[in-house]
């Protein structure tokens, strides 16, 4: 069970964390999971690279010593990059002095404070203490990529019917997402580039931004 969109009231719920930049101008935020691997990102870097696009991967730590040659590739594009933990862990499933050790791990590899937690699962501890420490990032449109139960086109659906200016938009550079992000990625970057909008990654001064506007709300 998952949501496309996530409603407002759980935005609310939840306002220290960052679910989308509020801003009237057409940008979209593009964010891509549980990489880097050399079967996909450098795919991923490519499609990118085609429209100008500028996105944000939340890296596994694991799966970057795997393959530094392509987190490397993925920084040198300009991209910018948060922590995703060191193994995806589930934090619901995880005691929290474990969890902690781990995110920090994972961060300090990807030398950044941006954070999303795999699944978006995280214990109320958990959230209070990584909030001290980092960014924790969620997202506004989850294109749902990594549903083997879903074609490509549902995939650009989601994407195309729930994105709007600010919207952080969630796709997989993994093997399990691979067949419906082939689909929908450079559907979703040329439908948007033909509206008006362009794609920019989350940067630590974006999500300051961000936090502002929200305590002036």
């Amino acid at each position: 069970m998952y949501l496309v969109k996530t409603p407002q009231f759980i935005q609310n719920l939840f306002p220290n964390f960052t679910w989308r930049v509020p801003t009237q101008e057409k940008q979209l935020f593009l964010t891509f999971d549980d990489g880097p691997i050399p079967e996909v990102t450098p795919w991923v870097l490519e499609q990118l690279a085609a429209y100008n696009a500028k996105a944000t991967f939340f890296c596994v730590g694991d799966n970057i010593r795997k393959h530094r040659d392509v987190f490397d590739a993925v920084v040198e594009n300009g991209h910018t990059v948060g922590s995703h933990t060191l193994n995806h862990l589930d934090g619901w499933a995880t005691d929290n002095i474990p969890y902690f050790h781990n995110v920090r791990h994972s961060a300090n590899m990807v030398d950044s404070t941006l954070f999303r937690p795999p699944y978006g699962r995280l214990k109320p501890k958990q959230a209070q203490f990584l909030m001290r420490h980092y960014q924790i990032v969620m997202w506004d449109v989850l294109s749902a990529d990594f549903d083997a139960n879903i074609t490509g086109e549902q995939c650009l659906k989601n994407v195309t019917k729930n994105a709007g200016p600010g919207s952080i938009v969630v796709f997989h550079d993994n093997i399990k997402a691979i067949e419906r992000l082939e689909y929908a990625l450079p559907r979703v970057l040329e439908h948007f580039t033909s509206l008006g909008y362009v794609f920019n990654s989350l940067t630590n001064q974006t999500l300051s931004n961000e936090r502002s506007f929200q305590k002036r709300a």
